[in-house]
């Protein structure tokens, strides 16, 4: 593929735009994830729709895969149905081209690394750019073992957002940091019984962190369900990320469903009061 054309055409930049406008705008980053294929591919793309029209600001769309090991049950009940009912990788290519026509949220992909090596490195990474994709959230990659990646999205202009979490050491959230483009993916667990300060001051530590590494663009997942709990991560992070809820929501009541929840979860997403 001709370099230069794929740079003309790439998205760029979009994911790390959206972030600051929302910072600018005193408030912050809502970011949705739902899997490619569940509960149908077309069901998917209706989902991944009705987010951007009811305040998602970006959405995480994950790639089903056999082995989900760092997924939780939710999701994985969602991915495995979805690898049943016949889920194959070209499929996520046509939900993001069928997203970005319908949507100019960008669209990040989701995928452990094994799926985009048998595919092909550069040859995902220029199928996802054609499909009108921002690049690429690879929670089983790291920086040191990227090579492939960080060749490949350098010359497609593609993001690429690899993951911190409170056990990493200050050189490998450096790392995290040096080699992210979009933003750095900060892991905790909110909303745990009983266990709520404590994870949330584990959060904020994570964030102090990544911003001491030179981080300008940092967003906490996993365990977000709530309004309140949104606001309150943004009040320190770049952009909350949201996924069991919405894939619950999902499963139990439609596309409906899905919209209602992300409408209220981006209310906790404006006029925060930054505290970081």
């Amino acid at each position: 593929m001709n370099t230069e054309a794929s740079l003309s055409t790439s998205p760029a930049g979009a994911v790390e735009r959206t972030i600051a406008a929302r910072r600018d705008a005193a408030s912050g980053a809502l970011i949705g994830y739902l899997p490619v294929g569940f509960p149908s591919l077309s069901g998917s793309i209706d989902a991944a729709v009705a987010l951007t029209a009811n305040g998602v600001d970006i959405i995480e769309l994950g790639l089903p895969y056999s082995d989900p090991v760092m997924d939780g049950p939710v999701i994985q009940r969602a991915t495995q149905q979805a690898l049943a009912d016949g889920f194959r990788l070209r499929h996520g290519f046509e939900a993001v081209r069928a997203i970005t026509a319908q949507t100019s949220a960008p669209v990040l992909l989701m995928t452990y690394w094994n799926p985009v090596v048998q595919y092909g490195v550069d040859r995902f990474a220029d199928d996802l750019l054609a499909a009108g994709g921002a690049g690429l959230i690879t929670p089983d990659l790291i920086p040191d073992e990227a090579g492939d990646w960080l060749g490949a999205s350098a010359r497609t202009g593609l993001d690429r957002v690899f993951l911190a979490a409170p056990s990493s050491s200050d050189a490998r959230l450096r790392q995290a940091v040096d080699a992210s483009r979009g933003f750095v993916y900060a892991v905790s667990t909110m909303g745990i019984t009983g266990a709520r300060s404590d994870v949330d001051s584990a959060a904020r530590v994570l964030i102090e962190r990544l911003r001491a590494a030179g981080s300008t663009s940092a967003c906490v997942g996993l365990g977000i369900s709530t309004a309140v709990q949104v606001r309150e991560i943004l009040g320190y992070a770049d952009g909350a990320i949201v996924g069991s809820a919405l894939v619950k929501a999902l499963a139990e009541g439609g596309v409906d469903a899905v919209g209602r929840l992300a409408a209220e979860l981006s209310s906790g997403a404006r006029d925060v009061a930054r505290t970081v």
